[in-house]
């Protein structure tokens, strides 16, 4: 795969260089490191930047800073010649390089940051497919972005060049239950297309936690998930029919409005989950089902975590399969106490939510034997909630969770981790051996039902240097225990930067090597987000 140098021939960033910025915030985990035996791109410019870099490195003025002065000012001009180039190709007002536009695009929610030199805010496919050609060809690095609220720094534009923004795409094309398929722009929130399908008596089952602020052009870059995929699946289930661009402008499409399909190879899935490493999605289309007619929900509160994990079991084994299964152990309980008041939860150190669905005399049914069931397994105190506005104050609840961790005013190092569902208590045990020998502790909390459990390692005073290496050799030590254990690093917000140094042993070297390989077929150019897990 052709890679780019630490200052390209036109005169942008590029990561062989440490340019990332990388200040020391408390939620740093660790450095992002980058290989420096990266050939250079082609000279796209021509030969004039080359000899403007060459004048204001013999720049004899002898001015403390004058070099520097003069090579952001070299900076500056190629940053503005790309976007005159740009705004050539698509028309006014799609182009950007002001700095609040370049500050606003340069991360995501994780703590690392880069400014591109441009941002496109693409309006149609069309647009992507220029704006890829021109890069194509000029070997421009291009990062998607989509609602810019990942966990792993999956948009952040290491190398500099283009962010293209899809949130102008944000159309819901069409709904219709006689196909049972929505056709949405991938800028569309996932909340609003809920509501939407909602509205005609369907429902569009994935939901991630921030489904009111996410998009489906990033829930189909990350695979998304959430509570409700034990029952109804992740992204990738809801997925029929993708329009893509290739990384030399080309447009496809792959699948349809069909639910079967057989055609050649599952591009589909080979789109879904590769973090704008392949392709840029520019039209999605979804798979709707028929709005389950209710729902019901079960709160139970039990003497310790253990005790609350066989009753995961105990469920599953009696037959049920819910549509939401949600387990939290007594740091995360004692934490929402303290939020919320003590009231809130009565005494006990495990905590699960029970949600099942479907027609209103077999939820009722279902109801009674789950409690029942919950009791036999130990429960000290069970909520029932019928009515749909009971089960969304569970929800709020369950929601409030994180904000109680952070409110600790301990650093919540967030991981997304998954362990087969069996070894849910061997998880949490070692958990706590851990914060026994690092002294930091581990809230544990998430979807037990397909044993996808948010570990956080809460952390006092990250800024510490050795309190920062001991949170770092405790995260590495996690990371291991899963692996070693048949799980994997991330079920949800994908692998990005903040997962990279991992990749190789999540995957193994003939794995790693396959997905290069794909990379290399459909971006012999490398500009496809450049810079994360398939990078040395």
């Amino acid at each position: 795969m052709k890679k780019l140098d630490s200052q390209s021939e036109y005169g942008f960033e590029n990561p062989s260089s440490p340019l990332m910025n990388l200040p020391p915030r408390k939620t740093r985990p660790f450095e992002i490191l980058r290989s420096g035996n990266t050939p250079a791109p082609e000279n796209v410019w021509g030969g004039s930047h080359k000899e403007a870099n060459s004048s204001v490195q013999s720049n004899g003025a002898g001015e403390p800073g004058s070099v520097a002065i003069a090579d952001q000012d070299s900076k500056a001009i190629a940053q503005q010649t790309m976007a005159e180039a740009l705004i050539q190709v698509l028309g006014e007002g799609k182009v950007s390089i002001e700095e609040s536009v370049i500050t606003e695009h340069s991360g995501d929610k994780w703590f690392a940051n880069h400014p591109p030199d441009v941002v496109v805010f693409a309006e149609s496919t069309e647009d992507v497919s220029k704006t890829l050609s021109y890069a194509h060809k000029n070997h421009i690095p291009v990062t998607t972005r989509g609602a810019g609220i990942g966990y792993v720094g999956g948009c952040v534009p290491v190398y500099g060049g283009i962010v293209l923004s899809t949130a102008r795409m944000n159309k819901i094309l069409d709904i219709s239950p006689d196909d049972g398929v929505a056709v949405v722009q991938p800028g569309v929130v996932t909340g609003d297309l809920q509501k939407a399908v909602r509205a005609v008596g369907w429902d569009y089952p994935p939901d991630p936690a921030s489904l009111k602020e996410c998009s489906i052009g990033g829930n189909v870059a990350t695979n998304a998930g959430g509570p409700r995929c034990l029952k109804y699946g992740v992204t990738r289930n809801y997925i029929l029919g993708l329009e893509v661009v290739l990384a030399d402008g080309r447009v496809m499409r792959c699948g349809g409005r069909i639910h079967k399909n057989k055609t050649g190879f599952d591009l589909i899935g080979l789109f879904v989950g590769s973090e704008g490493m392949l392709g840029i999605v520019t039209e999605i289309t979804a798979r709707i089902i028929p709005k389950p007619q209710c729902r019901g929900m079960l709160a139970a509160i039990f003497p310790d975590f253990p005790s609350a994990a066989k009753a995961v079991h105990a469920i599953f084994q009696a037959g049920h399969l819910p549509s939401a299964l949600e387990i939290t152990d007594a740091f995360t309980l004692e934490a929402a106490r303290q939020k919320l008041g003590r009231d809130v939860f009565p005494p006990g150190d495990g905590h699960l939510i029970v949600e099942i669905d479907g027609r209103q005399a077999a939820v009722d049914s279902e109801i009674e034997e789950l409690y029942e069931l919950l009791l036999k397994c130990g429960a000290n105190e069970i909520l029932i909630a019928r009515e749909e506005v009971e089960c969304e104050a569970i929800w709020q609840m369950r929601r409030e969770f994180s904000y109680s961790l952070r409110d600790t005013g301990l650093i919540k190092l967030n991981e997304d981790i998954v362990v087969p569902r069996g070894k849910l208590v061997q998880l949490v045990n070692f958990a706590r051996v851990m914060e026994k020998e690092t002294g930091i502790a581990v809230a544990c909390f998430g979807h037990a039902g397909d044993g996808n459990i948010h570990t956080n390692l809460m952390v006092d005073n990250y800024d510490d240097p050795k309190t920062r290496a001991r949170a770092d050799a405790a995260l590495d030590i996690l990371f291991h225990w899963v692996l070693d254990n048949g799980g994997v690093i991330t079920g949800e917000h994908g692998v990005g930067l903040a997962k990279k140094l991992w990749i190789r042993q999540a995957l193994g070297e003939t794995s790693f090597a396959l997905h290069q390989s794909l990379k290399q077929v459909l971006d012999p150019n490398g500009i496809l987000n450049p810079g994360k897990f398939l990078d040395d």
